[in-house]
């Protein structure tokens, strides 16, 4: 049977990934009703997930819905003289043929937690210095906040969490330590520290929404490093686990899943009214309320925008600097795997557990504009289990295979580098013309085209994560591949960008419309800059928390 929101609420939210979760959970403890109308299903950790079963490594994250549908338009054509920057297999093979950009995947889940669900955990602050690009650098657009003033809700945000990490962080030297110790680098990081350091190159353990010592209920991480494929025991802070269910267990919060929103309704006196939905038995239902909060993300966030166009909103709902949509940011990154000649046992451990933070600077890349942050990736990006190493790593067939196969097992080696997306006139969201879903809205249309300072930044990152796998035993790569020429993203920001002058932004620096002045948005495409390759789910919980402050003040002041 289907469940239905209440008619009337004081705040509808839409959306409950970490910015929506975030910000009804904050509402609910200051005593306000909500409602999260969440298009997914919610999941349960000791049914949904399947790391206990024989087959765990056949299936990545068990999608109980869909990814919601969207297109690309047309991808750019390859630049011949940027052959180093293809994505390469076994022996030298092209991973993506022919001279145009691959449109792949925006990596989404449907669900209550949304992509946190399936997230690797890192809970990074940004570089204060990456929220002055405009001002300092020339390029992109300043967060209209200052960093002090964010802060205060990072570290509200992390005591919920739980978040593990070190004493000091050397980009944010007066945040103090993170509310958990740090975890312990594993086997293979201390191979990797321990071989690097004649590049000096400074590691330190990553800021981790997993949990390193029990809380609230919940144990201290088993080290299975498969926290992508969602965590069984609950030690991971996914929004489902850390804000939805203590809001609901307030009292003051209800969330519907499987209800999927279709409108948000404008009316006079550039007020919103509420929002028309599709219950999971296809009725559509409306939910009146006084503040409505869009959480969906940087792709479908300004998609429901755009299909919100009505006579009081022609260009579509908060789109006055006609910018919904504009200045899409996305993962910029590369990513190269190799075979060590030591053991590492590297199929265990946290996937993600010690950073670099030497390139995360806003000027510490020669020739471009934005910085990077290395780390290892070998089980987050699937080298974990021996068929992957079948399919990737070790050819061969037979008696000769298996041996090869022994010989090989966690010795695999993956290197990451995570960078700075800078704004490009291409890269943006718009309506498909002629794509509908089952409702008869225009699907959301993604286009990329990344600038010359992303490739500039992306030539370095290679060449780096190259230079620091050689150095950890594998210079001779069995695979890499990166964002050159492939779309692949599960980080995206910008289209709903926030700012003091409503001709250059779509919301102010609390996520409010500047016109519809009870209509937020609270998710990544807030982010006037996406940072040097830091992790957004701590950020934008960190902004929601915020906006929800500046909601339960408009309401009690009766101004909202």
């Amino acid at each position: 049977m289907s469940v239905a929101a209440p008619q009337q609420a004081d705040v509808v939210i839409v959306g409950a990934g970490a910015g929506g979760s975030a910000c009804a959970w904050r509402l609910a403890a200051r005593g306000i009703d909500v409602v999260v109308l969440e298009s997914g299903p919610w999941y349960r950790a000791d049914a949904d997930y399947r790391l206990h079963r024989d087959d765990w490594e056949l299936s990545a994250f068990p999608a109980k819905a869909p990814p919601w549908p969207y297109t690309f338009g047309e991808m750019p054509e390859l630049d011949p003289g940027d052959q180093d920057l293809r994505s390469r297999g076994a022996e030298g093979r092209l991973l993506v043929p022919g001279n145009r950009r691959r449109a792949w995947k925006y990596h989404h889940v449907r669900g209550v937690g949304g992509s946190t669900l399936h997230f690797t955990g890192e809970a990074q602050r940004l570089n204060p210095r990456s929220l002055r690009l405009a001002s300092e650098f020339g390029v992109g657009a300043d967060w209209p906040l200052d960093y002090p003033e964010l802060a205060a809700y990072y570290a509200i945000a992390e005591r919920q969490i739980g978040v593990a990490g070190p004493a000091r962080d050397p980009r944010t030297p007066d945040a103090g330590p993170a509310p958990l110790p740090p975890h312990d680098p594993g086997y293979a990081s201390r191979h990797l520290m321990r071989t690097t350091r004649a590049l000096g190159l400074n590691w330190t353990p990553n800021a981790l929404a997993v949990l390193s010592r029990p809380q609230d209920g919940r144990p201290s991480c088993n080290y299975c490093a498969n926290c992508n494929r969602g965590c069984p025991r609950e030690d991971k802070g996914s929004a489902d686990v850390v804000f939805a269910r203590p809001a609901v267990a307030s009292g003051r919060c209800q969330i519907v899943p499987e209800a999927t929103v279709l409108e948000v309704e404008s009316g006079p006196n550039d007020r919103v009214r509420g929002v028309v939905y599709a219950d999971a038995g296809g009725k559509r239902r409306r939910v009146a309320a006084r503040v409505v909060v869009i959480a969906c993300g940087a792709v479908l966030g300004p998609r429901l925008l755009l299909n919100s166009a009505s006579r009081h909103a022609p260009e579509g709902l908060a789109n006055e600097s006609g910018l919904v949509g504009r200045n899409l940011l996305e993962t910029q990154f590369w990513i190269v795997s190799g075979l060590v000649d030591v053991p590492l046992g590297s199929y265990r451990g946290l996937p993600r557990d010690i950073v670099c933070w030497d390139h995360n600077a806003p000027d510490a890349i020669p020739g471009t504009v934005g910085g990077c942050v290395l780390g290892p990736s070998t089980t987050e990006i699937g080298l974990g289990g021996p068929v992957a190493y079948a399919e990737r790593a070790v050819p061969g067939w037979g008696l000769a295979h298996k041996r090869a196969m022994r010989a090989a097992f966690g010795r695999a080696l993956s290197i990451g580098a995570v960078g700075e997306s800078l704004p490009s006139p291409g890269s943006y969201v718009d309506l498909d013309p002629d794509e509908r879903d089952a409702h008869g809205l225009a699907l959301a249309r993604i286009h990329s085209r990344p600038g010359e300072l992303d490739t500039i930044r992306l030539r370095f990152m290679a060449g780096r994560v190259r230079e620091v796998l050689a150095a950890a035993g594998a210079p001779e790569p069995f695979e890499e591949y990166g964002s050159h020429d492939t779309f692949s993203s599960s980080h995206v920001f910008g289209t709903c960008r926030m700012g003091t002058d409503p001709r250059a932004s779509v919301s102010d620096p609390f996520g409010a419309s500047h016109r519809w002045r009870n209509l937020f948005v609270t998710d990544a495409s807030l982010f006037p800059s996406s940072g040097g390759g830091e992790a957004p789910s701590l950020t934008i919980a960190a902004l929601a928390l915020r906006a929800a402050d500046r909601i339960a003040a408009g309401l009690a002041a009766r101004s909202l």
